[in-house]
């Protein structure tokens, strides 16, 4: 089977872009307090460890995204195409990419769970929308 390997990049990086605003709003409403409470508390670094974190999340999140397009590329001969095979690859993503980390951070963090709770559900369902905006411009 023969894939479009233009749509899969085009979704990829569109599904990065929507991915990346939905961290930003996350971020920016959500989790920036806790996060300053965090630091303030002594239980996060005050500098990122990595120089440039923040771009460095940016180009993670779209490669992850392009992943995320070529998954769904590979999965409409199973699943069929439409929002459907979109929403299951957009959920497994999220999944293997939110929770694991997240749980064991929940677990051992010694701070509430509230900060853990919103990475996890930053990563889920930014996963799904990427997922979804993939299968959406996605044609063979």
């Amino acid at each position: 089977m023969a894939f479009n390997r233009g749509r899969i990049w085009l979704g990829g990086l569109a599904g990065g872009v929507v991915w990346n605003a939905w961290s930003f709003f996350i971020y920016r409403f959500i989790t920036a307090n806790r996060y300053a409470a965090g630091q303030n508390a002594g239980l996060f670094l005050k500098t990122p460890r990595y120089p440039f974190f923040t771009g460095q999340w940016i180009v993670l999140l779209f490669i992850l995204s392009i992943a995320i397009a070529h998954l769904y590329a590979w999965s409409r001969q199973s699943l069929g195409p439409g929002p459907g095979a979109a929403l299951k690859v957009g959920f497994l993503a999220g999944f293997f990419a939110g929770f694991p980390s997240n749980f064991a951070e929940a677990t051992w963090f010694p701070g509430g769970r509230g900060l853990p709770f919103g990475q996890m559900v930053e990563m889920w369902l930014g996963a799904i929308l990427a997922a979804l905006v993939a299968g959406w411009l996605y044609k063979e």
